[in-house]
């Protein structure tokens, strides 16, 4: 095969596959987004961490302290 048919060739099969795969791209996101769904993502994340310790804290009976 000629070098420029296999060139020809091989930059159709790319703009082919090029377009093919913009179906499938993530529409792109600003930084300020990203940055913002982050920050709620941590804290969520403090707040169950928040709950987690307060409620397997120990708690004192009336057995150990009498009233």
């Amino acid at each position: 095969m000629h070098a420029d048919v296999h060139h020809l060739l091989h930059t159709f099969e790319s703009a082919e596959l090029r377009s093919g795969a913009s179906e499938f791209r993530l529409p792109r996101t600003t930084l300020r987004t990203r940055i913002g769904w982050t920050l709620v993502e941590v804290g969520l994340r403090l707040t169950v961490q928040g709950r987690e310790t307060v409620t397997s804290a120990p708690r004192a009976t009336s057995a150990l302290h009498p009233a």
